[in-house]
């Protein structure tokens, strides 16, 4: 039977009534639930043990307070989809419980958001890692599971458990796609049929550049130059930035001689779609 849980205090008595030797599997959210989370949940239960999901939309990750208004609040909604994905604790605080008061320590991210979103959203990644880290300590899973679509999140999320030595393993899950390939998100229900008809050219023109560094070649300039080409010029379409670095530093690469990382972000009228391809 699902509980939902809305204090930290009512949340750590839960937790010390876990028995020692029951694993517990975190799912950080920040609701507005979809079949990418579903896929998240069904691999920590797949895995064993009590299943918990967060739902918290972080201001501390929010550059932008419009967008922050704007995100969707379901909780009705996601507390049914979690009960339904066979989730027995469902974590949703609210803001003061989490910030009581203003943060004069957070956690910085350094160089790992140098690249991709870091610069076109400042302070999100170390919103991003703060609140991590203090779900976490709250919750104190033994597993802890984020998709592959954030990849740079989920870097800095496994560099942050090994730096700060936490006992937690955390799990990638492979980026669930609407059929026409278009990664699933929360952000996609404020497009409108037309934008959704061509949102996918971001994962298009990924595949692009995936194509190219299969086929041999090793110049990103080159490569970056080919696969943006690819997406239509249109005045609601507006790419803010598109690279390939280092899957683990998630610096640059000066020529491909390994695995890389191929990411994009780009604004379909008025909503910010991202997306990623690793290529072996």
């Amino acid at each position: 039977m699902l509980e939902t849980i809305e204090t930290i205090s009512r949340l750590r008595a839960w937790r010390s009534a876990v028995p020692r030797d029951t694993t517990v599997a975190l799912v950080p959210t920040m609701g507005a639930l979809h079949a990418g989370h579903a896929a998240l949940m069904d691999a920590a239960r797949r895995d064993g043990g009590v299943v918990a999901v967060s739902i918290f939309v972080n201001p501390l990750q929010f550059n932008n307070k419009d967008d922050l208004a704007r995100y969707p609040r379901t909780l009705e909604d996601d507390v049914a989809f979690c009960r339904a994905h066979g989730v027995e604790i469902v974590f949703a605080p609210s803001a003061p419980e989490v910030y009581p008061q203003a943060l004069e320590c957070s956690v910085d991210v350094g160089r790992l958001a140098d690249h991709l979103c870091g610069p076109f959203r400042p302070g999100h990644f170390r919103g991003v890692a703060t609140v991590v880290l203090k779900l976490f300590d709250m919750v104190q899973p033994h597993r802890a599971y984020f998709g592959e679509k954030d990849a740079q999140q989920l870097a800095i999320v496994k560099r942050l458990v090994a730096d700060f030595n936490l006992p937690i393993a955390i799990v990638g899950v492979p980026t669930v796609r609407e059929a026409d390939g278009l990664a699933m998100s929360s952000r996609n229900r404020h497009l409108s049929a037309d934008e959704r008809r061509v949102a996918v050219c971001l994962y298009q023109s990924l595949l692009e550049a995936t194509r190219r560094i299969s086929s041999g070649e090793k110049g990103p300039a080159a490569i970056i130059s080919a696969a943006a080409a690819t997406i239509p010029r249109s005045a609601g379409l507006k790419l803010e930035y598109l690279e390939i670095v280092d899957p683990n530093t998630l610096q640059p690469v000066d020529e491909i001689n390994g695995p890389a990382l191929v990411a994009g972000a780009l604004w379909v009228g008025s909503t910010r779609l991202i997306d990623n391809v690793l290529v072996s």
